[in-house]
Formats: C-alpha cells, structure tokens, sequence
C-alpha cells in the first residue's frame, strides 16, 4: 500500500466551521493533499479569508460558502451550489462547534454552606444559552450529515469525521452544556457509523484535547495579563506533554481517517490530546 494519500487527490470535502482555526488546520491538510476543499462557515467574510489563503498557499480549488449549520434550508442551497461546481460531495467534516459563557457556571463546585451564591452554580444557568451551546454542537453535527451525506450514500462511498472533544470523556467544571453536546457526538458517531456501514461510509470522531480558541480563550487566557488563568494552568499540569496543543496537530489523524489507511475503521473517536485522558492527576 502507498502512503502518499493519493486516493484524496481531487476529492471533494467540506469543512463545516472552516473559519475558525481547527477547520482552517483541517482544510491546509486536505489541501496539501490536493482535495478540492469546501469552506463554510456562518460568516462568509471568515471562510473566504481561509479559502484564499489556502488557495494561495496550496494551489487547488477551495472556495468559502456561507451557511448556517442549524438551518436545514441554508445547508440544502449550499449543496445545491457545491453540487453545481465541484460534483459529488465525497467527505464531510463537522468541525463547527464551540462554548459561550451563557452556557458556563462561574463556579466549579457548588457550596452547600453558601446559599446566596447559587446563582454563580448550576442554579444559576441560562437555559437559553445552555439551548444555543447544545445545538451548535449537537444539531450543527446532525443537520450537516442529513444534507451532505446523502451524495455519499448514492455513490456508495464517503467518509464522515465529526469533531468532539475531550469533554466528552472527562466533563469539565463549568461547561455542562458543552460537554454533554460532544457526548452526544460520540454516541451519534457510533450510531451512524453502524447505520452507514453497508453504504460503505465510514464515521469517525477526533476528540481534541486542549487548543486555545476565540471560544475558550475566556476561560483558560486572563484578558488583562495575558497570562494562564488558574483553570489554564490546571489543564498544562494535568497535560503530561505539559502545553496546550496546536490545531495543525489535528492534522494526521484526519488525513488518517479519511483514507484507505483506515478504511476498516469506523465508529471510533480518537482522542488527540497530550495524554490528558490517560493522566490520573497522580
């Protein structure tokens, strides 16, 4: 077998968040491979920049469409436009996701002795922001797979990556909202990846450890200082590898799954996350 993953090359891949920088890293790899890359993003002004740069940088056909991963209609006219200018679509990444301080506690443990503070707690949640946070990850994985599989179904062929989290294995303080929606992604993944199977599709997940994101950075980045905050230095030291990943390390695992490398591969989250899973704190 070669390992020049050639049986990318001019394949058709949408990134779904590509404005962002997990999907930016994700569409430079599949980019480097030759695919013809897709990036679609809620802001379009954000997924051109991304497509011209890695037009520019890798010479192949990538071009920025706007969509909304949580309105069906939106999706459904983004196909019908990639359809009309690149062919099938022939793998999907769902890569957008992300956390709002709505969906955050302020607290990371509730004190029974402190009842004047309970609005800082789970208590306290806003149920709206809990509602957006959940269905940006959950719904905006689901909806995506409904419109743009259906190409790989009637081809017989295609690979789904769905992009997860850490959180999903080991829920963190504060964020109920955002790791309870990637659970939701792993057993989503596992299911598809069954439902799929005699199509001859696979379905896997990535599940990053800790990157710095325009999400994120409130929690882990102090605004004034530019320091960690205290939450920031307790992920570096419950990280054996002793740092915050980088996106571009995202990057063999995908291109991994995607091609005939793991082609009896299907159903399963991978975890790319300094060995924060496999650490017990002691």
């Amino acid at each position: 077998m070669a390992f020049k993953f050639e049986e990318l090359k001019g394949k058709t891949c949408i990134i779904t968040g590509g404005g962002g920088v997990i999907g930016k890293a994700l569409a430079s790899a599949l980019a480097a491979v030759k695919c013809k890359v897709i990036i679609l993003d809620l802001f379009k002004e954000a997924a051109d920049k991304v497509a011209e740069e890695i037009s520019s940088e890798y010479k192949v056909k990538c071009e920025g469409i706007a969509a909304n991963v949580l309105d069906r209609l939106s999706l459904l006219k983004a196909k019908e436009e990639i359809n009309a200018k690149y062919g099938k679509i022939d793998f999907l990444i769902n890569a957008a996701g992300g956390n709002h301080p709505t969906a955050t506690t302020k607290k990371e443990f509730v004190d029974p002795d402190d009842l004047n503070n309970l609005e800082d707690t789970f208590f306290g949640l806003n149920l709206d922001g809990f509602r957006h946070v959940f269905d940006l990850n959950f719904m905006g994985t689901l909806l995506p797979t409904l419109v743009f599989a259906q190409d790989m179904v009637k081809a017989k062929e295609g690979v789904i990556i769905n992009i997860s989290s850490m959180n999903s294995f080991r829920p963190l303080t504060k964020i109920p909202a955002y790791s309870a929606a990637k659970a939701s992604i792993n057993n989503f993944t596992e299911w598809l990846a069954v439902h799929f199977a005699k199509a001859g599709i696979r379905v896997n997940g990535i599940a990053p450890g800790f990157f710095i994101t325009k999400q994120n950075k409130f929690l882990l980045v102090d605004k004034k200082t530019g320091d960690f905050t205290e939450r920031g230095n307790k992920v570096i030291t419950n990280t054996p590898m002793g740092k915050f990943g980088d996106p571009e390390d995202l990057q063999g695992t995908a291109l991994y799954l995607l091609s005939d490398l793991s082609k009896f591969i299907t159903g399963v989250t991978i975890p790319v996350d300094g060995g924060f899973n496999a650490y017990s704190g002691v």
